[in-house]
C-alpha cells in the first residue's frame, strides 16, 4: 500500500467528519496535503481550484507570505496566554483595528474561536443585558425562516434550516421565526411587495410581543447555509428601524458575509445599518487560524459594568480566546486589505462573475442564480418553468459537486444549491476557469438525472 492510500485508510478508520455522512466519504475519500494560491493538492498529487474558499474562509489564497511571516514572528515571542483577567499585545491591537473598520457604534470586542461561539456569546449578552437593566421579561429571540447561525445549542435555537435542526428540537429553546423575502420561492413576482409583507409581519410580532423580545438576529444581506438567498433592498434597514422603534436589540451575523465577501468590508455597509451586536469570524484571519469576535455597542457594554458584588459580570470565556498567533494572522490579513485594495477588487470581480454566470442560465435545469459580491448560489431544479425541485433522494447538488471535483474544482452544495465562493484574491482567469468547470459539471449531472 502506498503512502497516499495509507492515509485514506487511516481516515476511514478513525475520523468522523463534520456535516458528512461517512458512508459518502468512504465512497469518495479526499485528503488535502498542500495548498498554494487558490489551489489545493490531495495526497495523490491531484490539484483542485478552491471554489469554496475552504468553507468560505480563505481570502488571499493559501500560503500567503505576509500572513505566514506574521505567524512565525509571533511564534518567536509567545504562542498563547489566557485572556481571562489579562490581555496580550496582538489581541489588544486587533481589537483597536476591528473597532476602526466596523460600524461606528460598535466599540467593544469579545473574542472567541468560531462563528457559532460568537453567536452564542451574542445571545447570552443580549439576554443578560436586559436582566442587568431590570427587564428580565425580555428573554425571547426572533430569527428568520431558513436562517442559519451555527451548530451549538443556542445557535441552532435561532436557526431554522429543518434538515440541520429538527432532530435537536428537544434541546432547543423556543424562538420566533418570521418569513424571509425569498422572491424565487414566493408566489409574488414583485419583490418589493414580498419585502413589505415580511416587514409588516415583523412589526405585527413586535407590536404584540416586544416586552418579551430581547433581540432579533439575522445574517447580513444574504442567507448563507439556508441557500444563498439575497435580501431585497431596504429589508435589513427596515428591520433595524423596527428594532429601534420597539426597543429590541439587533444582532447581525457577519460570520460568512464579513471581510469583503459581499463587496463591502461588512454587509451592513450596503444599507448603513448600525447593529447593537455583530458577530465576525471566517475571513478575519484570511482563512488561517480560528479567531472570532462578538462586537458590541458601548450601550451594551455599560450594562455589564459595575462592582463585582452587583453580579453584572459576563461569566463566559474560552481557553484560546484572543490567541496571539490567530490575532497576529488577523492583523497581517487586515493590512493586506489596505495594501492590495481588496474591497475594490472584489466589486470588480463580482461584476465579472455576474456576466460570466449568465451562460449558466442557458442550462435546462438551472432555476435561479443568486449573487452578492463573491457569494453565489446556483439552484438546480427538475423543471425550470414550474420550479419543481429534483426529488430529494436524487442529491443533484451533491453529485454536481462530485463532478466538479473530477474536473478539478472543490465546493460543497446546500441541498440542490451549488455554492460558488472563491477566495477574494482569485484572478479573473481563475474565476472564468471555475465557472467553466461549474457549468460543465451541472450540465452533465442534471442531464443524467433528468433522463427518464
Amino acid at each position: 500500500m502506498n503512502e497516499a492510500n495509507n492515509w485514506v485508510e487511516k481516515s476511514k478508520k478513525h475520523l468522523w467528519l463534520p456535516f458528512t455522512q461517512m458512508k459518502d466519504y468512504e465512497e469518495n475519500p479526499l485528503i488535502i496535503a498542500e495548498g498554494e494560491g487558490v489551489y489545493l493538492t490531495d495526497v495523490h498529487g491531484k490539484k483542485y481550484l478552491d471554489g469554496y474558499s475552504s468553507l468560505w474562509l480563505n481570502v488571499h489564497g493559501h500560503r500567503k507570505r505576509e500572513i505566514d511571516e506574521a505567524i512565525i514572528e509571533q511564534l518567536q515571542k509567545i504562542s498563547h496566554s489566557t485572556l481571562l483577567g489579562a490581555t496580550n499585545i496582538p489581541a489588544t491591537e486587533l481589537a483597536e483595528k476591528l473597532v476602526e473598520i466596523t460600524p461606528e457604534n460598535l466599540t467593544r470586542v469579545f473574542y472567541s474561536d468560531s462563528g457559532a461561539e460568537a453567536v452564542e456569546i451574542a445571545l447570552k449578552l443580549a439576554f443578560q443585558y436586559w436582566r442587568n437593566l431590570g427587564h428580565s421579561s425580555k428573554q425571547k429571540f426572533v430569527t428568520t425562516k431558513n436562517g442559519y447561525h451555527g451548530d451549538t445549542v443556542g445557535a441552532i435555537s435561532v436557526g431554522a434550516v429543518d434538515i440541520f435542526h429538527t432532530v435537536y428540537h428537544p434541546l432547543m429553546f423556543d424562538s420566533y421565526k418570521v418569513s424571509f423575502p425569498n422572491a424565487y420561492r414566493n408566489e409574488h413576482s414583485d419583490l418589493e411587495d414580498v419585502k413589505n409583507e415580511c416587514l409588516l409581519e415583523i412589526e405585527q410580532l413586535f407590536a404584540e410581543k416586544h416586552e418579551e423580545i430581547a433581540a432579533f438576529i439575522i445574517e447580513g444581506m444574504i442567507q448563507g447555509a439556508g441557500g444563498m438567498n439575497v435580501m431585497p433592498d431596504g429589508y435589513l434597514k427596515g428591520i433595524e428601524q423596527l428594532c429601534k422603534k420597539y426597543n429590541i436589540l439587533l444582532i447581525v451575523d457577519e460570520v460568512a458575509t464579513g471581510f469583503g465577501r459581499t463587496g463591502k468590508m461588512f454587509s451592513v455597509e450596503h444599507e448603513n445599518v448600525q447593529p447593537d451586536l455583530m458577530t465576525i469570524a471566517k475571513g478575519i484571519t484570511g482563512g488561517y487560524l480560528p479567531i472570532a469576535a462578538t462586537m458590541t455597542s458601548e450601550k451594551v457594554y455599560e450594562a455589564f459594568y459595575g462592582d463585582y458584588t452587583e453580579l453584572k459580570t459576563f461569566f463566559h470565556g474560552h481557553s484560546y480566546t484572543g490567541n496571539q498567533l490567530g490575532c497576529a494572522a488577523a492583523l497581517a490579513n487586515l493590512e493586506l486589505y489596505k495594501k492590495e485594495d481588496i474591497i475594490n477588487t472584489v466589486q470588480n470581480k463580482a461584476d465579472f462573475i455576474a456576466e460570466k454566470l449568465q451562460s449558466l442560465q442557458e442550462l435546462e435545469h438551472v432555476g435561479d442564480i443568486r449573487q452578492l459580491g463573491l457569494m453565489v448560489g446556483v439552484e438546480l431544479v427538475k423543471d425550470k418553468e414550474t420550479k419543481e425541485p429534483f426529488p430529494w433522494g436524487d442529491r443533484v447538488g451533491y453529485y454536481a459537486t462530485l463532478k466538479m471535483r473530477d474536473l478539478g474544482m472543490l465546493s460543497r452544495p446546500l441541498g440542490d444549491v451549488v455554492v460558488f465562493m472563491p477566495p477574494l484574491a482569485t484572478t479573473f482567469e481563475e474565476l472564468e476557469q471555475m465557472i467553466t468547470i461549474m457549468k460543465q459539471a451541472i450540465k452533465e449531472t442534471t442531464e443524467v438525472l433528468a433522463t427518464p
